[in-house]
């Protein structure tokens, strides 16, 4: 049923007219009328279907239907068939995902759905919602169940939605599941290499979140006195500043995204010592008070100080509230400029590149104002590249769908590896290792399930391309100092399965039999235990990604060349 439909259902059954239900719930009449003739369906967000919703169940139990109330009228209308309760950003995502793992044509989708490329390019950077939601997640269903049904393709959707291959084996059923796939929220995000390896290596962000209780932090109520704008110059000014952007954006009832840019020199400000303790505290308010930010690193500095910048962001890529940008190419060697926008205030300086002491600053909460930087916030974030895809367990269909359509595109692939690769498992050795663990029989039967993934991927892999491992040989000794987990990330399987030293080196003698059986298939012994809880995995030329197994498991699939490469080259010392 329509949503039209099932208001005029209302109307008819509890006897009420339409001026009646304008008045009780603020709609004006040709909102209305647009409503009952089909023309218009509501944001199942917005206050005004919230006031409708009430308008009704008060008009049904003031006419004796006393069961009635509020939530029941809301859930009725979101089972409409043209009903979409998915947010904007959600939209956007899943759309950008599904393009991604089936690396869809735009002109050739453009053609399909009668949709411009502009139009296409505005919802896709979020800057334009489609006018019909449903209609727009139809017709791109459509155009992926008639144009992009291949087999490849077709498994690629299998592990994107969830759905079973019967469950996809008709245009029809195939069409409904990328429908209502991209219309539900998934979403229920030093000074080299080396050391920012290390360090993710290392953290935990459960230990963390402990550290500096933050769940205990209370977002404060009272407002402090913050100017409604000002002028400063100089670094300390500019720091001080900062802080009170922090301050006026968690004290504020906005939830708008934060955008935050800047391609000024960190050091400086990193050599205050409590200045990035209070910025960091002020960073964990805004996640606390569950804010989005966008953030446009300059990528366009010193390696090392971009690591150092990069470091200091790990505990809120963890948390997956917060988006990583970059601006591509060299933009500007002269100047030098600062932008920090949230729903109540926002920061705007600028300095001649070396003489950041220098520099103007402007800070304002002048509404007018903040929307003019807003607007501005926007259109750079438009000019930005995603500096990396974050894959935390909410997005593990979308981490399995990029998998397998990446599994099929040539390249060599190197991987760094803690323990030994799932899949040179054979079944049978997997099942008695589980049992001998004492794992629960659900998680014994995903983690089978997953061996079985696991396997095909790297068999579709090495059906055209090469791929060259490198794990740890550990003697005894280094072993009991250093114990060696089962690697499950792919998965987001979190509990420890810990080799013995038997199971350790019965999985290498595994892993050189798999070798032998497949001619694409090298690996490399090392000596050395280099991370723990990372998995370094490089399709060369195309993208790097860190895998982390535990606290949390997450995955960053990073495609910027600089970041790349430098992961590309970061290769451990091999011991023939």
């Amino acid at each position: 049923m329509k949503f039209n439909e099932q208001l005029n259902y209302y109307i008819e059954l509890f006897d009420c007219t339409a001026k009646e239900l304008c008045d009780a719930s603020g709609l004006s009449p040709a909102t209305l009328s647009r409503y009952r003739s089909g023309e218009r369906t509501p944001d199942v967000n917005s206050n005004g279907f919230k006031n409708l919703c009430y308008a009704i169940a008060k008009i049904a139990v003031s006419g004796g239907h006393k069961n009635m109330n509020d939530d029941i009228i809301y859930n009725t209308f979101c089972k409409c068939d043209d009903i979409c309760i998915i947010g904007k950003d959600a939209l956007c995502a899943n759309f950008n995902t599904l393009i991604s793992v089936l690396n869809i044509n735009i002109s050739k989708l453009c053609r399909h759905t009668n949709y411009d490329s502009s139009t296409i390019f505005r919802i896709r950077g979020g800057k334009r919602q489609p006018s019909d939601p449903v209609s727009f997640a139809s017709d791109v269903a459509r155009y992926v169940a008639e144009e992009q049904s291949d087999g490849s393709t077709l498994s690629v959707i299998t592990e994107l939605t969830g759905c079973a291959p019967d469950a996809l084996n008709t245009s029809r059923k195939l069409c409904t599941a990328v429908k209502n796939w991209l219309l539900t929220d998934h979403n229920n995000g030093s000074q080299s290499i080396g050391d920012f390896l290390s360090k993710l290596n290392d953290f935990d962000l459960n230990e963390y979140i402990n550290t500096i209780h933050f769940n205990e932090l209370k977002v404060p109520t009272v407002p402090f006195q913050l100017p409604g704008s000002k002028f400063c110059t100089g670094l300390n000014d500019m720091m001080n500043v900062e802080l009170d952007f922090l301050k006026a954006t968690v004290l504020s009832k906005s939830t708008e995204p934060v955008y935050m840019y800047s391609d000024m020199p960190m050091e400086d400000m990193a050599k205050d010592h409590e200045f990035p303790k209070k910025w960091m505290f002020g960073m964990c308010m805004m996640l606390k008070k569950g804010l989005h930010l966008n953030m446009i690193h300059n990528i366009d500095r010193p390696f090392n100080e971009m690591m150092l910048g990069l470091e200091s962001y790990i505990p809120m890529y963890m948390t997956g509230q917060i988006s990583p940008y970059y601006l591509k190419g060299t933009h500007n060697n002269v100047f030098m400029h600062f932008l920090r926008v949230s729903g109540q205030a926002a920061i705007s300086g600028e300095a001649i590149k070396g003489h950041q002491s220098d520099g103007r600053y402007y800070f304002t909460k002048n509404k007018d104002e903040v929307a003019c930087y807003r607007k501005r916030a926007e259109q750079l974030l438009s000019l930005a590249s995603p500096l990396m895809e974050i894959y935390r367990s909410e997005q593990a269909n979308s981490f399995r769908a990029f998998l397998r359509s990446d599994s099929v595109i040539d390249g060599k692939r190197r991987c760094i590896l803690s323990a030994p690769p799932v899949y040179t498992f054979t079944e049978y050795k997997l099942r008695n290792m589980l049992i001998a663990h004492n794992v629960p029989d659900t998680d014994a039967g995903r983690i089978i399930t997953h061996l079985a993934f696991e396997k095909d991927i790297i068999s579709n892999i090495l059906e055209h391309a090469a791929v060259e491992i490198d794990i740890p040989l550990l003697t005894r000794e280094e072993f009991d100092r250093q114990p060696v987990f089962m690697s499950l990330p792919d998965m987001f399987y979190e509990n420890d399965i810990r080799y013995t030293y038997e199971e350790y080196l019965e999985h290498i003698e595994l892993t050189k039999q798999f070798a032998g059986q497949n001619r694409n298939f090298t690996y490399t012994q090392n000596a050395s235990h280099t991370f723990s809880n990372l998995r370094i995995t490089i399709h060369e030329g195309r993208w790097a990604m860190v895998s982390k197994g535990r606290s949390p498991a997450i995955h960053f699939v990073i495609r910027h060349p600089k970041m790349r490469e430098a992961i590309e080259n970061f290769v451990p010392l091999y011991v023939e």
